[in-house]
Protein backbone atom coordinates (compact mmCIF):
# COMPACT_ATOMS: atom_id res chain seq x y z
CA UNK A 1 0.00 0.00 0.00
CA UNK A 2 1.35 3.32 -1.00
CA UNK A 3 -0.06 5.59 1.52
CA UNK A 4 1.24 4.57 4.89
CA UNK A 5 1.84 8.18 7.10
CA UNK A 6 -1.63 8.27 7.89
CA UNK A 7 -1.47 8.29 12.23
CA UNK A 8 2.66 8.91 11.26
CA UNK A 9 2.25 12.54 12.21
CA UNK A 10 2.81 13.54 8.68
CA UNK A 11 0.32 14.85 6.31
CA UNK A 12 -1.43 11.96 5.11
CA UNK A 13 -0.62 11.25 0.77
CA UNK A 14 -3.12 9.83 -1.35
CA UNK A 15 -1.59 8.25 -4.74
CA UNK A 16 -4.25 8.64 -7.13
CA UNK A 17 -3.73 6.71 -11.14
CA UNK A 18 -6.28 8.39 -13.86
CA UNK A 19 -5.59 5.68 -16.21
CA UNK A 20 -6.83 6.18 -19.56
CA UNK A 21 -5.39 3.35 -22.03
CA UNK A 22 -7.18 4.62 -25.22
CA UNK A 23 -9.70 7.59 -24.86
CA UNK A 24 -12.19 9.02 -22.66
CA UNK A 25 -15.51 11.14 -21.71
CA UNK A 26 -14.60 14.34 -20.39
CA UNK A 27 -17.35 13.97 -17.69
CA UNK A 28 -15.96 10.26 -16.88
CA UNK A 29 -12.36 11.99 -15.88
CA UNK A 30 -13.98 15.00 -14.49
CA UNK A 31 -15.59 12.79 -11.19
CA UNK A 32 -11.81 11.98 -10.05
CA UNK A 33 -11.46 16.23 -9.36
CA UNK A 34 -13.88 15.35 -6.51
CA UNK A 35 -11.30 13.79 -4.80
CA UNK A 36 -8.52 16.57 -5.96
CA UNK A 37 -10.87 18.97 -4.36
CA UNK A 38 -10.87 17.51 -1.06
CA UNK A 39 -6.99 17.77 -1.28
CA UNK A 40 -4.59 20.26 0.75
CA UNK A 41 -3.22 21.03 -2.43
CA UNK A 42 -7.03 22.55 -3.37
CA UNK A 43 -7.47 24.45 -0.36
CA UNK A 44 -3.95 26.16 -0.13
CA UNK A 45 -2.55 26.88 -3.45
CA UNK A 46 0.82 28.07 -3.93
CA UNK A 47 2.22 30.37 -5.89
CA UNK A 48 5.16 28.71 -7.31
CA UNK A 49 4.00 24.80 -7.16
CA UNK A 50 7.77 23.91 -6.90
CA UNK A 51 8.17 25.64 -3.30
CA UNK A 52 5.34 24.76 -0.76
CA UNK A 53 6.12 27.35 1.77
CA UNK A 54 3.52 29.04 3.62
CA UNK A 55 4.96 32.27 2.79
CA UNK A 56 4.23 31.39 -1.08
CA UNK A 57 0.90 30.90 -0.47
CA UNK A 58 -2.47 32.55 -0.50
CA UNK A 59 -5.64 30.63 1.00
CA UNK A 60 -8.37 29.65 -1.39
CA UNK A 61 -12.28 30.08 -1.27
CA UNK A 62 -12.65 26.72 0.98
CA UNK A 63 -9.81 27.79 3.18
CA UNK A 64 -11.50 30.77 3.87
CA UNK A 65 -14.75 28.92 4.73
CA UNK A 66 -13.40 26.17 7.22
CA UNK A 67 -12.03 26.24 10.19
CA UNK A 68 -8.19 25.59 10.14
CA UNK A 69 -8.98 22.15 12.19
CA UNK A 70 -10.31 21.10 9.07
CA UNK A 71 -7.55 22.20 6.64
CA UNK A 72 -4.92 20.10 9.12
CA UNK A 73 -7.06 16.79 8.06
CA UNK A 74 -6.68 17.63 4.81
CA UNK A 75 -4.66 14.76 2.70
CA UNK A 76 -2.31 15.51 0.29
CA UNK A 77 -3.22 14.15 -3.01
CA UNK A 78 -1.07 13.46 -5.87
CA UNK A 79 -2.79 12.79 -9.40
CA UNK A 80 -0.84 10.95 -12.32
CA UNK A 81 -2.54 10.93 -15.70
CA UNK A 82 -1.60 7.15 -17.24
CA UNK A 83 -1.83 6.58 -20.78
CA UNK A 84 -0.11 4.08 -23.10
CA UNK A 85 1.79 7.40 -24.56
CA UNK A 86 4.66 8.89 -23.03
CA UNK A 87 4.58 11.40 -20.38
CA UNK A 88 3.67 14.83 -21.65
CA UNK A 89 1.91 13.37 -24.84
CA UNK A 90 -2.02 13.88 -24.81
CA UNK A 91 -4.41 11.91 -24.01
CA UNK A 92 -7.56 12.56 -26.50
CA UNK A 93 -10.67 13.36 -24.59
CA UNK A 94 -14.45 13.88 -25.64
CA UNK A 95 -15.52 17.12 -26.86
CA UNK A 96 -12.06 18.11 -28.92
CA UNK A 97 -10.84 18.16 -25.25
CA UNK A 98 -7.50 16.34 -24.27
CA UNK A 99 -4.91 16.08 -21.44
CA UNK A 100 -1.55 15.77 -20.83
CA UNK A 101 -0.22 12.34 -19.95
CA UNK A 102 2.21 12.62 -16.66
CA UNK A 103 2.71 8.64 -16.85
CA UNK A 104 3.17 6.08 -19.07
CA UNK A 105 1.76 3.11 -17.37
CA UNK A 106 5.03 1.22 -17.27
CA UNK A 107 7.01 3.97 -15.48
CA UNK A 108 8.01 2.94 -11.89
CA UNK A 109 6.49 6.22 -10.21
CA UNK A 110 3.25 4.46 -10.97
CA UNK A 111 4.38 0.52 -10.75
CA UNK A 112 2.07 -1.61 -8.45
CA UNK A 113 2.65 -0.64 -4.83
CA UNK A 114 3.08 3.17 -5.55
CA UNK A 115 -0.86 4.17 -5.77
CA UNK A 116 -3.72 4.06 -3.65
CA UNK A 117 -6.42 4.26 -6.12
CA UNK A 118 -6.65 3.35 -9.81
CA UNK A 119 -9.50 5.49 -11.19
CA UNK A 120 -10.72 4.13 -15.13
CA UNK A 121 -12.98 6.70 -16.95
CA UNK A 122 -15.04 5.41 -19.71
CA UNK A 123 -13.16 5.19 -23.40
CA UNK A 124 -15.13 4.70 -26.66
CA UNK A 125 -16.71 1.01 -26.18
CA UNK A 126 -15.66 -0.20 -29.25
CA UNK A 127 -11.90 0.29 -28.81
CA UNK A 128 -9.12 -2.25 -28.32
CA UNK A 129 -6.74 -1.94 -25.12
CA UNK A 130 -2.93 -2.44 -25.42
CA UNK A 131 -2.57 -6.16 -23.49
CA UNK A 132 0.19 -4.97 -21.53
CA UNK A 133 -1.31 -2.03 -19.85
CA UNK A 134 -4.43 -4.06 -19.09
CA UNK A 135 -1.73 -6.58 -17.10
CA UNK A 136 -0.50 -3.52 -15.45
CA UNK A 137 -4.33 -2.77 -13.79
CA UNK A 138 -4.47 -6.65 -13.37
CA UNK A 139 -1.75 -6.05 -11.12
CA UNK A 140 -2.73 -2.70 -9.42
CA UNK A 141 -6.39 -4.52 -8.13
CA UNK A 142 -4.67 -7.47 -6.88
CA UNK A 143 -1.92 -5.03 -4.66
CA UNK A 144 -2.97 -5.00 -1.04
CA UNK A 145 -4.93 -1.69 -0.41
CA UNK A 146 -5.33 -0.49 -3.60
CA UNK A 147 -8.86 0.46 -4.84
CA UNK A 148 -10.05 0.41 -8.38
CA UNK A 149 -12.75 2.96 -9.51
CA UNK A 150 -14.60 1.81 -12.54
CA UNK A 151 -16.48 4.52 -14.01
CA UNK A 152 -18.82 4.16 -16.89
CA UNK A 153 -17.56 2.09 -19.61
CA UNK A 154 -14.42 1.96 -17.51
CA UNK A 155 -16.21 -1.75 -17.25
CA UNK A 156 -14.94 -2.76 -20.16
CA UNK A 157 -11.53 -2.44 -19.41
CA UNK A 158 -11.92 -3.81 -16.26
CA UNK A 159 -13.48 -6.67 -17.89
CA UNK A 160 -10.43 -7.25 -20.51
CA UNK A 161 -8.08 -6.77 -17.69
CA UNK A 162 -10.02 -9.64 -16.00
CA UNK A 163 -11.15 -7.64 -12.56
CA UNK A 164 -14.85 -8.89 -12.94
CA UNK A 165 -14.53 -12.38 -12.30
CA UNK A 166 -16.95 -13.13 -9.63
CA UNK A 167 -18.09 -9.45 -9.01
CA UNK A 168 -20.86 -7.79 -8.54
CA UNK A 169 -20.55 -4.52 -10.73
CA UNK A 170 -22.64 -1.78 -12.84
CA UNK A 171 -21.40 -0.77 -15.55
CA UNK A 172 -24.25 2.08 -18.06
CA UNK A 173 -27.47 0.74 -17.77
CA UNK A 174 -27.71 0.84 -21.19
CA UNK A 175 -25.01 -1.83 -21.70
CA UNK A 176 -25.70 -4.01 -19.31
CA UNK A 177 -26.30 -7.27 -22.24
CA UNK A 178 -23.51 -6.04 -24.15
CA UNK A 179 -21.25 -6.41 -21.31
CA UNK A 180 -22.61 -10.00 -20.60
CA UNK A 181 -21.85 -10.97 -23.76
CA UNK A 182 -18.44 -10.60 -23.34
CA UNK A 183 -18.31 -13.30 -21.20
CA UNK A 184 -15.97 -11.71 -18.84
CA UNK A 185 -16.99 -13.59 -15.53
CA UNK A 186 -19.06 -11.09 -13.62
CA UNK A 187 -20.75 -12.61 -10.62
CA UNK A 188 -23.71 -10.29 -11.02
CA UNK A 189 -24.27 -6.81 -13.25
CA UNK A 190 -26.56 -4.83 -11.69
CA UNK A 191 -26.15 -1.77 -13.72
CA UNK A 192 -29.98 -1.50 -14.18
CA UNK A 193 -31.00 -0.69 -10.94
CA UNK A 194 -27.75 0.95 -8.90
CA UNK A 195 -25.43 3.44 -10.22
CA UNK A 196 -22.53 2.67 -8.26
CA UNK A 197 -21.46 -0.57 -6.42
CA UNK A 198 -18.89 -2.02 -4.16
CA UNK A 199 -17.46 -5.48 -4.08
CA UNK A 200 -14.35 -5.73 -2.19
CA UNK A 201 -11.43 -2.98 -3.36
CA UNK A 202 -13.35 -2.70 -6.77
CA UNK A 203 -15.99 -0.15 -7.37
CA UNK A 204 -18.05 0.63 -10.39
CA UNK A 205 -20.78 3.26 -11.98
CA UNK A 206 -23.47 3.31 -14.20
CA UNK A 207 -23.02 5.96 -16.95
CA UNK A 208 -20.76 9.36 -17.05
CA UNK A 209 -21.64 11.22 -14.29
CA UNK A 210 -22.69 8.54 -12.00
CA UNK A 211 -19.20 8.50 -11.63
CA UNK A 212 -19.43 11.45 -9.03
CA UNK A 213 -22.03 9.39 -7.16
CA UNK A 214 -19.30 6.51 -7.33
CA UNK A 215 -16.35 9.10 -6.33
CA UNK A 216 -18.70 10.66 -3.42
CA UNK A 217 -19.32 7.38 -1.89
CA UNK A 218 -16.08 6.13 -1.75
CA UNK A 219 -15.19 8.92 -0.18
CA UNK A 220 -17.34 8.83 2.52
CA UNK A 221 -16.55 5.40 2.74
CA UNK A 222 -12.55 5.70 2.74
CA UNK A 223 -9.95 5.98 4.83
CA UNK A 224 -7.77 8.13 2.99
CA UNK A 225 -10.02 10.98 3.37
CA UNK A 226 -11.89 12.74 6.79
CA UNK A 227 -15.42 12.34 6.76
CA UNK A 228 -16.15 16.53 7.68
CA UNK A 229 -13.82 17.82 5.05
CA UNK A 230 -15.77 14.81 2.74
CA UNK A 231 -19.26 15.95 3.61
CA UNK A 232 -17.87 20.21 2.82
CA UNK A 233 -16.53 19.51 -0.34
CA UNK A 234 -19.67 17.48 -1.75
CA UNK A 235 -21.87 20.39 -0.67
CA UNK A 236 -19.95 22.81 -2.15
CA UNK A 237 -19.47 20.66 -5.39
CA UNK A 238 -23.11 19.50 -4.95
CA UNK A 239 -22.79 16.17 -5.48
CA UNK A 240 -23.16 12.74 -3.77
CA UNK A 241 -26.99 13.54 -2.62
CA UNK A 242 -28.57 11.55 -5.27
CA UNK A 243 -29.93 7.94 -4.24
CA UNK A 244 -27.75 4.71 -5.14
CA UNK A 245 -30.95 3.19 -6.52
CA UNK A 246 -32.78 4.78 -9.79
CA UNK A 247 -35.43 6.08 -9.23
CA UNK A 248 -37.04 5.75 -12.51
CA UNK A 249 -36.63 3.90 -15.39
CA UNK A 250 -34.00 4.16 -18.47
CA UNK A 251 -36.49 5.30 -21.55
CA UNK A 252 -36.45 2.25 -23.68
CA UNK A 253 -36.41 2.53 -27.65
CA UNK A 254 -40.12 1.80 -27.80
CA UNK A 255 -40.86 5.10 -26.03
CA UNK A 256 -38.39 7.55 -28.40
CA UNK A 257 -41.25 8.59 -30.34
CA UNK A 258 -43.50 9.32 -27.20
CA UNK A 259 -40.48 11.38 -25.76
CA UNK A 260 -39.44 12.82 -29.26
CA UNK A 261 -43.31 14.06 -29.61
CA UNK A 262 -43.42 15.55 -25.97
CA UNK A 263 -40.81 17.53 -27.23
CA UNK A 264 -42.10 19.12 -30.21
CA UNK A 265 -40.39 17.00 -32.64
CA UNK A 266 -41.49 14.77 -35.11
CA UNK A 267 -40.81 11.16 -35.02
Amino acid sequence: MASDAKNSGARHTVRIGVFIPADCQVLDAAAADIMGSISFECMVFALNPTIFDPSHCHMSMVASMVPKAFLDLAPSVQMHYIGTVPAGQPIALTSNQGLVATNHYSDAEVAPGKLDIVVIPGPDPFKGFEKGSLAWLKKQSETPGVDVLSICSGILICGEAGLLKGKKACGPRGMQDMIRSKGYGEGELVGHKFRWIQDGNFWSSGGVTNGNDLVAAYCRASHHFPTPLVEIVCEMLDVGDRPQVYTKEMPKLENFDELMRAAGLSA
